[in-house]
């Protein structure tokens, strides 16, 4: 016992805690450690929001329970029921590395000298810098494939930081993706980027693991990212040499000419070198060692070896100078782009337009106003010719300096207003693609788009399918958000936000989407203020920024919802806004102000009458806040009056039919009687037992695995106080506890 209430282990337990309130599962064990911690101190207290605040709290906990062995064994008893990390549950690896890979001997040295450099508590980070094109990617993915099983036995994450809206992903959506290649479901995935920093960081403590960060931007950008743990090494590609980055650096300069001729016959073929041998100098010197301008170059000789130029002296040929590496590159794509046939060369110019994260053949026929098989056509042809990138999935980006170079022939062959029109009809795509996919995702909420007269429904399998694409389409839709925004539409802007809300409340990518989040509120306020478009763009923030754990800033928002959605007479929606600041107090432990707002939302939706918008939903609504109402009195121990209130809202979700909140409210409502935060009686066992049992059988025809994890440990509390789910496994000396998984919110 002494090992959990240290001040280290109770920082480690609360924090661990705090890391899992993705879930709805970790929720409920948030709530509880609150629940808990002020009982021990005697007082309320305020939910840390960082790790120094948890630091701090944990040494309060630490003296009170020094005190009262009687809250020490309750905080025993509640520490031994947090699960411990389940760590890294898959063996990701690298894409796979060109076979025409050559003469990189130096910096596969330098990179075997400092991932076998001596663990001393520094980080091994080693960074591959060089211009664009010069094959910095393509260094790091062939050294890691070499040494997959000799180093890196427990896998290999690879994350390209160009693929966020923008063209740069954030370090929170890139720490996701990374737990993601590891196994660690959405659930389990901490909400806050500096949680989830700590979480990767506990997840690979133990591994032999290599980390490919590629195309970095900033030093900023890769620093989360960097563990210390002795069997982590962490490879970096840039084109600049990143001097806020502890790392080695390593410059990545031009390929000899005779390995650039090397590579030339591997990708074109030898018998196409030797035939145009007439033009192979000029060849070799616009290429300026850049293993991107040969590829480029590989096409045209294998594809017309023999069409060339007048031959040059032999003597002249010698002399000619090599281009630098950025000349070539531009040259290449140059050369590339005045090959194709004008209408992929149009295709490839409408595309360019914006920094599209993915570049699909639907945007792009969408774009150049061509056939989706043309447009598909046209995607192959790019990407043959080198101007199109194809990730490991099989999806098209566009190189930074390819789009720059198309945007520029763009701009001097089709003109403004064919741009804007290409832009235009994307956006128009965009909107009749996602309003029509977030009505099927989430068909009975309010705050699903309305249907438009020129939508044409989508068939989807499930909602969940619907879901799945509209995830798939996340990055896009963003970027079309600032697209509308850049181009003078307010009202697709404030449309496609609203669209994205059942990824938002479903599949999370929350940091992908905060940014479109932000440009909807600043639009609506400057276009619709007062408006029930302005209280949506403001809720839908408040409520992303809630599940980050930035409470502050969710509150301003959720406060603006509730003021523009009353200026609307929108009842419905004052009353979401005003429930939506009731669960951020409970995040925060705050747990009469929480009622408070229960209690002030369920008034305003006593407003609706038989008639009137929203009165089809309100027995639901006022069934979800008898639910919230009773977890608020559960905080504020009082467990009768909560049991009356849950009780309630279980009936209604049970007659209803609506076995996920049936099982929820079941679960809030065992959680009366048994929560792991003190030895339950055998009276309150039996209470509780009947209840999880419902619910996980509820759950288990739904399939809801997180949810049925966190029920399966509760009832092991049930049927005994001593047992808990960590068995052999659980928290003990040095171990290191996270909440159980859950579902995302």
């Amino acid at each position: 016992m002494l090992d959990l209430i240290s001040v280290g282990a109770i920082s480690t337990v609360l924090g661990a805690v705090a890391s899992g309130t993705a879930s709805e599962a970790g929720k409920w064990v948030w709530q509880s450690a609150g629940s808990l911690v002020q009982r021990i101190l005697g007082r309320d207290v305020a939910a840390p929001v960082d790790q120094r605040q948890v630091e701090r709290l944990a040494r309060q906990v630490h003296e009170a329970i020094q005190r009262d062995p009687g809250l020490a064994r309750d905080w025993d008893t509640f520490a031994r029921t947090v699960q411990r990390a389940a760590g890294a549950r898959s063996v990701p690896r690298l894409p796979a590395a060109s076979r025409n890979f050559t003469n990189r001997q130096r910096v596969l040295k330098a990179l075997d000298e400092e991932a076998g450099r001596k663990a001393d508590g520094r980080p091994r980070v080693a960074l591959l810098h060089g211009p664009e094109g010069i094959g910095t990617s393509e260094i790091a993915r062939c050294w890691g494939g070499r040494e997959a099983e000799r180093r890196f036995k427990d896998g290999q994450v690879w994350l390209d930081l160009r693929s966020g809206p923008g063209g740069r992903l954030e370090p929170g959506a890139a720490l996701s993706e990374a737990l993601r290649q590891l196994g660690v479901p959405d659930g389990e995935i901490p909400p806050s980027v500096e949680r989830r920093a700590e979480f990767f960081r506990r997840c690979v403590a133990d591994l032999a693991l290599l980390v490919v960060l590629d195309h970095a931007t900033s030093a900023a950008q890769v620093l989360p990212l960097v563990a210390t743990a002795p069997g982590v090494v962490t490879v970096v590609t840039a084109r600049d040499p990143l001097l806020q980055l502890p790392a080695l650096r390593i410059p990545v300069g031009p390929l000899a000419e005779k390995y650039v001729r090397r590579l030339l016959e591997a990708t074109a073929g030898r018998p196409a070198v030797d035939a145009a041998r007439a033009v192979l100098p000029s060849v070799i010197a616009d290429c300026g060692g850049s293993p991107y301008a040969v590829l480029a170059a590989a096409p045209r000789l294998a594809a017309a070896p023999r069409v060339a130029t007048v031959p040059q002296p032999r003597t002249e040929r010698q002399q000619l100078p090599a281009m630098n590496e950025r000349d070539a590159v531009r040259t290449a794509i140059e050369h590339a782009y005045r090959s194709l046939d004008p209408v992929t060369a149009r295709a490839h110019r409408l595309t360019a337009l914006r920094p599209w994260p993915v570049v699909t053949a639907a945007l792009t026929a969408r774009a150049a106003n061509l056939a989706l098989p043309d447009a598909a056509r046209a995607l192959d042809v790019l990407a043959a010719n080198q101007l199109l990138d194809t990730t490991p999935e099989g999806r098209h980006r566009q190189r930074p300096s390819v789009r720059a170079h198309a945007e520029q022939e763009a701009a001097r062959e089709d003109g403004m207003a064919v741009c804007s029109a290409a832009v235009g009809r994307v956006l128009d795509g965009y909107l009749h693609f996602a309003e029509p996919t977030a009505r099927a995702a989430l068909p009975q909420s309010w705050r699903s788009p309305e249907p438009a007269d020129t939508d044409q429904e989508l068939a989807y399998g499930s909602q969940g399918e619907a879901v799945a694409a509209l995830a798939a389409e996340s990055a896009n839709l963003a970027e079309a958000v600032a697209a509308a925004d850049e181009f003078g539409r307010p009202d697709t802007v404030c449309r496609l936000v609203r669209a994205l809300w059942p990824v938002q409340l479903k599949a999370g990518h929350l940091d992908v989407l905060l940014p479109a989040l932000h440009t909807g509120v600043r639009t609506a306020d400057t276009h619709f203020p007062g408006t029930r478009t302005a209280g949506t763009m403001h809720a839908h923030l408040g409520f992303a920024l809630t599940a980050l754990e930035r409470y502050e800033e969710a509150e301003r928002e959720l406060l603006a919802a509730a003021r523009d959605e009353s200026a609307a007479g929108h009842v419905r929606g004052h009353a979401s806004a005003v429930e939506g600041l009731g669960l951020l107090r409970l995040a925060q432990w705050r747990w009469e102000e929480a009622y408070a707002l229960f209690d002030q939302a369920d008034g305003l939706y006593a407003g609706i009458g038989p008639g009137d918008e929203g009165a089809a939903d309100l027995p639901r609504a006022r069934a979800l806040l008898e639910r919230h109402r009773g977890r608020a009195l559960t905080g504020m121990r009082q467990p009768e009056a909560a049991r009356e209130r849950l009780d309630a809202a279980v009936r209604f979700f049970r007659a209803g039919g609506d076995a996920y909140n049936t099982a929820r409210a079941l679960t809030d409502l065992a959680r009366t009687h048994v929560d792991g935060t003190r030895r339950a009686s055998p009276a309150e066992q039996a209470a509780a037992l009947p209840l999880v049992d419902e619910a996980i059988a509820v759950l288990e025809a739904e399939r809801a695995d997180h949810h049925l994890a966190y029920l399966r440990r509760l009832r092991a509390l049930c049927v005994s106080p001593e047992a808990g789910p960590s068995g052999p496994s659980g928290p003990s000396g040095s171990s290191t506890p996270t909440p159980g998984p859950g579902p995302r919110p």
